[in-house]
């Protein structure tokens, strides 16, 4: 029933902001946003309001959920959330879900994105984020020493000035689920090496390295005390969300039961 009445409640407010007036923009010129954004001073009081709408989706904190549903999105650099919210903003990247809360009558312009972006990189992190089973880790380390230190880092740290994202602190369900939608093409923003390079991942390829890369220790200065609420939102109502539970298409084989002793 939680399901259902969240699920309504979003739907109605998507319908709301989803007039013609929002969605019926036309394309924005890739890059121009992006660009523009990243030359502003960042003003956080402004971030902080903007930050608002997010809220419904992404919580006050910014720590996602661990079935996969909503990204942690605290302490992503600046420089990818700005790529991110442009793209959606000129049609470089499919989210139906969000597209109305990034238009600009809704966000505003080039400088509310920036705010917004770097309110979100100095929000703590969650110091618990999900993780995978545990069972293929050293499989795991070395796909990504081999496949994915050159662009996110070591310790999944990212690169600011190429927007490559943090992965640290990530959700395993969410990179998962993310793995997937940019190996088959549903993330269009996304390097097309990266995409001819994952291509050849078995699935316990990509269960391995998305667990390995979920457990990545966190920079201290930027983790959060367990049960942290953000103190920008003393009213906001925190009420369970709704779980729905993400299933990997990848999956072990389970073998099949030994027959038991006289059965043949």
């Amino acid at each position: 029933m939680l399901y259902i009445d969240f699920h309504k409640r979003l739907t109605a407010l998507v319908l709301l902001l989803g007039s013609s007036s929002v969605l019926a923009t036309s394309p924005v010129e890739p890059g121009g946003e992006y660009e523009q954004a990243l030359e502003l001073t960042p003003n956080l009081e402004n971030g902080k309001k903007s930050y608002m709408m997010c809220t419904i989706c992404h919580r006050p904190e910014g720590w996602g959920r661990e079935d996969g549903m909503f990204p942690q999105i605290a302490g992503q650099l600046a420089s990818v959330t700005i790529k991110q919210l442009a793209d959606i903003r000129a049609r470089n990247r499919d989210n139906p879900t969000m597209r109305p809360f990034t238009s600009a009558r809704l966000l505003g312009g080039v400088q509310e994105i920036a705010d917004v972006a770097a309110y979100i990189e100095n929000l703590p992190m969650n110091p618990r984020n999900g993780v995978g089973s545990g069972n293929d880790l050293a499989r795991g380390e070395t796909i990504y020493e081999k496949e994915c230190t050159e662009c996110h880092g070591a310790q999944g740290e990212g690169d600011r000035e190429d927007h490559i994202p943090s992965i640290q602190g990530q959700h395993y369900r969410y990179l998962m689920r993310q793995f997937e939608w940019i190996r088959h093409g549903k993330r269009r923003n996304v390097d097309p090496k990266m995409v001819k390079q994952i291509k050849r991942f078995t699935g316990r390829d990509v269960m391995a390295v998305m667990d390995y890369t979920s457990r990545f220790k966190l920079p201290a200065e930027k983790v959060a005390t367990p049960g942290w609420q953000n103190p920008d939102y003393p009213k906001y109502a925190r009420q369970p969300m709704p779980h729905t539970p993400y299933t990997p298409r990848y999956r072990r084989p389970v073998p099949p039961p030994r027959p038991a002793s006289g059965m043949y």
